[in-house]
């Protein structure tokens, strides 16, 4: 296997998932039902920060050199990111740290696992966040919170590219391969079934809406 053959392989197994993470429910799911520009952009800032913290800690105590520059070039990244949602949103926030997903990251340790699940897997998830919130802003006819978001999803997909690539350099063995699929796409479980879990709590049901 190769990083592209890879990055095929997990987005093909997790077709339902990204599907249904990709629909114009995932709004509801993240916001509780609240759309509304400002607590779009708080949920967006919670996740811009709750990265930068998984990729801080990470970058921390890895022991690869590539590995370890790559994770300290996607902290930077979020930092830049969550400074410039802060700067759209017209209120200060409290800025939670984590959820289901991170906490499942902040679990890796081996760096090949790391690098699948937080810069494959991850970014997989995240990018239809920013589809939805591009379109949100669109409704809404604000050009500039649409641009905002457009930029950090060509840049978080920028890192799905970096990750294959770092992933053809640090795997062996199919063994190596078989092990970045399983977290890359069980983070993507991670993700969905949070989505899920969010929606019912709120009486809708998944299969019924996506």
């Amino acid at each position: 296997m190769d990083g592209d053959t890879f990055r095929e392989s997990v987005a093909e197994s997790k077709r339902t998932e990204l599907d249904r993470l990709g629909s114009s429910k995932l709004l509801i799911a993240l916001t509780g039902a609240r759309i509304e520009r400002s607590r779009v952009l708080e949920v967006a800032a919670h996740s811009e920060h709750a990265a930068r913290e998984t990729f801080r800690a990470w970058a921390a105590d890895e022991s690869n050199p590539a590995a370890r520059e790559a994770f300290e070039a996607v902290a930077e990244q979020e930092d830049t990111h969550l400074d410039r949602v802060l700067a759209a949103l017209d209120e200060a926030v409290d800025l939670a740290d984590g959820g289901p997903m991170h906490a499942y990251l902040r679990g890796r340790e081996d760096t090949v696992e790391r690098v699948a699940s937080g810069m494959v897997g991850r970014p997989l998830v995240s990018v239809r966040a920013h589809n939805q919130i591009i379109g949100f802003f669109v409704n809404e006819a604000e050009e500039a919170g649409a641009d905002l978001f457009r930029d950090l999803k060509a840049e978080t997909t920028a890192v799905i590219d970096d990750g294959v690539a770092l992933l053809d350099e640090l795997c062996e063995d199919e063994d190596d391969w078989e092990r970045a699929e399983m977290v890359a796409e069980y983070v993507i479980q991670v993700a969905y079934d949070d989505y899920a879990d969010s929606l019912t709590e709120m009486g809708l049901g998944v299969k019924d809406i996506c």
